[in-house]
């Protein structure tokens, strides 16, 4: 691994083990707002799975049951659906197809996984930058459509019109880390112009609205599409690593034949079929998570906004950019971060692992309200003295 891909890989959200022994601290004493997680206990049903699944053989080779359930949620062919440790490692599965067929183009600032995947392969690719000025819906920048956090015209990069610059995009929709959800009419004329289109829609189905946006049912008359889901953020479970790939049978079948054994461990597939054999269930909880989304999402762009030196940015998903502003001019954020971590015990993200940001930008993951109110406070204590 390179010096840089090692370096995001230390930035990224959600290390609480390391970040408790920097600070000498237990990691239950830390409010980890780098991670974009719901706050909500396990539900019951998950915590029953997990007991029964703890004593079982080896998990089924094809995943029949998994597959069927997440199948049965998008209304595809279980043939259609891949399950995977985490989205993360279908990304690098996504990125040894990508390499072959040639340049990819990553929209940026954007999450340094496609990278590191497209790295193990020697893939080459090309930086897509967007605009780093965004405004609510409706409104524009400079004359010029700017990001949304609501279902507008995606701001195509010059290289994303010539079929012949590039061949691969790759797309995470809500955006990360903008939080910016693109609408699928803007996105369907992107699948005639490149021979793979990856959508990473890992956060959708927290956002309000969000699923109405998705490139799933495009998959049928698409086969150069793939999307990439992630059952971890939606349900708090990232350490049992569980994500899926939908698209072409033949695609997925060539991912399958290249992996090791068994690369999703029966825990997580025993969650994973829980949480995904009711339909009635999962819908209500999604409505859950989207109302939380949506009232603390408000909330926190309320506060946050009164907060001198700071301008919280709009946001469709469960996580939103802080930008540190004077004087009309981008300041470094990296001591409120640091101040937030060694006086409050509070995480926040940094985004120099994301490429095309620096040391101006903070990401927060929302909290419960209580966890929510402890951040703004420690923000307001540090940046009012």
């Amino acid at each position: 691994m390179s010096a840089a891909a090692a370096s995001s890989c230390q930035r990224h959200g959600g290390n609480l083990a390391a970040a408790a022994a920097r600070l000498g601290c237990r990691p239950e004493q830390l409010l980890d707002a780098s991670a974009s997680l719901v706050p909500f206990r396990p539900p019951a049903l998950l915590r029953r799975a997990l007991r029964q699944a703890a004593l079982r053989p080896y998990p089924d080779r094809d995943y029949s049951d998994l597959r069927r359930a997440i199948a049965a949620l998008h209304q595809l062919d279980p043939a259609w659906v891949l399950p995977g440790n985490g989205a993360a490692e279908l990304f690098t599965w996504a990125a040894r197809d990508a390499a072959a067929l040639g340049r990819s183009q990553l929209p940026e600032p954007g999450f340094a996984d496609y990278r590191r995947a497209l790295a193990c392969w020697g893939g080459d690719l090309v930086a897509a930058p967007l605009p780093l000025e965004w405004v609510q819906a409706g409104a524009q920048v400079g004359g010029q459509p700017g990001l949304q956090p609501n279902p507008q015209p995606w701001p195509l990069p010059e290289a994303a019109g010539r079929a012949d610059a590039v061949a691969v995009l790759w797309v995470t929709n809500p955006h990360n880390p903008t939080g910016q959800l693109w609408g699928r009419a803007s996105l369907e004329p992107l699948l005639r112009s490149h021979a793979l289109v990856i959508c990473d829609e890992a956060f959708l189905s927290l956002v309000p609205g969000g699923e109405a946006q998705s490139l799933v049912p495009l998959l049928a008359h698409h086969p150069n599409l793939v999307v990439i889901r992630s059952l971890t953020k939606l349900f708090a479970i990232a350490g049992l690593r569980l994500g899926y790939a939908l698209g072409d049978p033949q695609r997925l079948a060539r991912w399958s034949a290249w992996r090791d054994p068994w690369p999703v461990n029966g825990l997580a597939a025993a969650a994973g079929e829980a949480l995904l054999a009711d339909a009635h269930f999962y819908g209500r909880w999604c409505e859950r998570v989207q109302g939380w989304v949506a009232a603390e999402g408000a909330w926190l762009q309320q506060r946050l906004g009164r907060l001198p030196g700071l301008r919280p940015m709009p946001s469709a998903a469960n996580f939103l950019l802080l930008q540190g502003v004077q004087q009309g001019r981008p300041i470094s954020l990296e001591p409120l971060r640091l101040a937030l971590e060694q006086r409050h015990r509070i995480l926040l993200r940094d985004c120099r692992s994301f490429e095309g940001l620096g040391e101006s930008w903070l990401r927060l993951g929302y909290q419960d309200r209580s966890g929510n109110r402890r951040l703004v406070d420690a923000l307001a204590r540090e940046l009012r003295g």
